[in-house]
């Protein structure tokens, strides 16, 4: 077994031994052999050097060339050219014909195709076409110009890998990263570390992802974001075209705008830069920053940011509108929220609730003022109720209806058109009866969600009744509608049904 084994590699070694081809001398001025001075089996190679090894050309000013190691050293004009269209520049260059391994040193340039890779010293490995530069680089091809510490090109794959302090430069932004890879084919760059790109208008961020240098289409993961305008879109990918100036981020989606101090969420959305327009769904969910204690808090199956041509923003949401405050919740099918205005317009069913008041109508319009309300405008069948106990309910309806409030608390209530009121006056905190008018327009005080005091104009029609003379299962205008059931209690609420 053990002569087998020495068999093979003595074959082996003599196949290895076979196969390497002798340095070639083609050309040079003068030719000098001197054993004592250069070394044995040494030549000295002076003036128009020219050599061939294989498929490869190296010229030269002068060189050392040891015929028996089958190696050159080379000083210059040093250059080093391969059949498949690879150049080597260089002061020196060694070469060794066993191992086919140049190492090139000062004011190095290699050239493949459209691309060109200076350093100050290079190794390049001609068995695996692969050549390591160090001491920093800086590789040009077409538009961009990529620098780096050290770093690999593999000629055959026409991919750059640049290592550790790597800037790529292109006219529209600049990349910088820890880790990557350039194809000078594709001029496709792809990251492998926390990277940045960054523009004049914009900055993304990522630690894994490509970027399509050609065609300035991107996709991003892993803590990636587009930050741009005061706008920060972030989701575990995000893609992003920069000629077409938009970016589109999935999974654990969150646009952020600092200066409005509001926040979208969803699993899906699509940022455009020029106009600024964005949408968010699957779990969509806006929030308003109003201060340290308290935010609104809205889901709806789609959420829309459009900017108008007079730059005023606008949101919309549409679908399955749920909203939460401490102070205020709501349901309706869609609404809108003017930024610059801070009014937000309610359609379809929409419902609010206020501390004990439950209020309704065909539209609802909700103005704030320093991030609180301070006006509810509700368009026909406007409708407030309140629980006075377990089936009595103090109720307010009329075809417009203004809510006026204070500390976020309702405190006047003007109706016009059709008033009507059903409500239980007090004495000394007992129910005392039932009273039901009826008046054109009429005012209504509140305090503590109790009515105070009720103002009727033109032709007013009241009537007290005696609780034992009322049903209170019967007692209610028409079109009464009690939502107590989908009322959301907490911002996770908003997602109920």
């Amino acid at each position: 077994m053990r002569r087998l084994v020495v068999f093979f590699l003595l074959v082996s070694n003599l196949s290895w031994a076979q196969n390497i081809k002798k340095i070639e001398l083609l050309h040079a001025n003068l030719i000098d052999y001197n054993e004592e001075v250069y070394g044995r089996n040494v030549r000295r190679l002076v003036g128009n050097v020219m050599l061939k090894h294989e498929n490869a050309i190296l010229t030269c000013d002068s060189a050392f060339y040891n015929t028996e190691e089958n190696n050159i050293r080379m000083y210059g004009n040093v250059e080093i050219n391969f059949s498949d269209t690879i150049q080597l520049f260089g002061k020196f260059i060694s070469y060794d014909g066993n191992t086919k391994m140049a190492k090139v040193r000062k004011d190095v340039t290699l050239i493949h195709k459209r691309a060109t890779l200076t350093c100050d010293s290079l190794n390049y490995d001609r068995i695996t076409n692969v050549a390591f530069y160090f001491n920093y680089g800086k590789i040009t091809s077409h538009e961009s110009v990529l620098v780096s510490q050290w770093g690999y090109y593999y000629s055959q794959l026409r991919d750059f890998v640049a290592v550790k302090h790597v800037i790529l430069t292109n006219p529209q932004y600049r990349m910088f990263s820890d880790s990557l890879r350039y194809n000078i084919q594709t001029e496709i760059a792809t990251f492998y570390g926390p990277s940045r790109i960054v523009s004049d208008t914009n900055l993304i961020y990522c630690e894994n992802g490509w970027y399509d240098t050609k065609n300035d289409i991107s996709r991003f993961s892993k803590h990636a974001y587009l930050w741009s305008n005061h706008k920060l879109l972030k989701g575990d990918s995000l893609f992003y075209d920069r000629h077409h100036q938009y970016g589109i981020a999935t999974s654990n989606v969150s646009l952020t705008d600092s200066i409005n101090h509001i926040l979208l969420f969803g699993n899906y959305g699509k940022y455009y830069e020029n106009p600024e327009n964005a949408f968010l769904t699957d779990k969509a969910k806006f929030i308003a920053v109003q201060d340290s204690t308290d935010s609104l808090y809205l889901h709806a199956d789609t959420l829309f940011y459009i900017t108008h041509a007079d730059s005023s923003k606008f949101f919309k949401a549409y679908y399955h509108v749920k909203i939460y405050k401490k102070d205020l919740q709501g349901s309706c099918d869609s609404l809108t929220y003017s930024v610059k205005d801070s009014i937000m317009q309610m359609f379809k069913v929409p419902i609010l609730w206020s501390e004990a008041n439950q209020l309704t109508a065909k539209k609802i319009d909700i103005y704030f003022r320093n991030d609180s309300i301070y006006k509810i405008f509700m368009n026909e069948l406007a409708f407030i109720i309140s629980k006075e106990d377990t089936s009595l309910f103090n109720q307010i309806k009329g075809k417009t209806m203004t809510g006026f409030f204070k500390n976020n608390k309702l405190y006047r209530v003007d109706v016009k058109g059709n008033g009507q009121t059903i409500y239980y006056p007090k004495d000394k905190n007992e129910i005392i009866g039932a009273n039901k008018a009826e008046s054109s327009d009429i005012t209504i005080f509140v305090e503590d969600n109790q009515i105070k005091k009720i103002i009727f104009y033109k032709q007013p029609n009241a009537t007290l009744y005696p609780l034992e003379q009322i049903n209170p299962a019967e007692f209610k205008l028409d079109y009464f509608k009690w939502y107590e059931g989908i009322r959301p209690l907490s911002p996770e609420d908003i997602f109920k049904f």
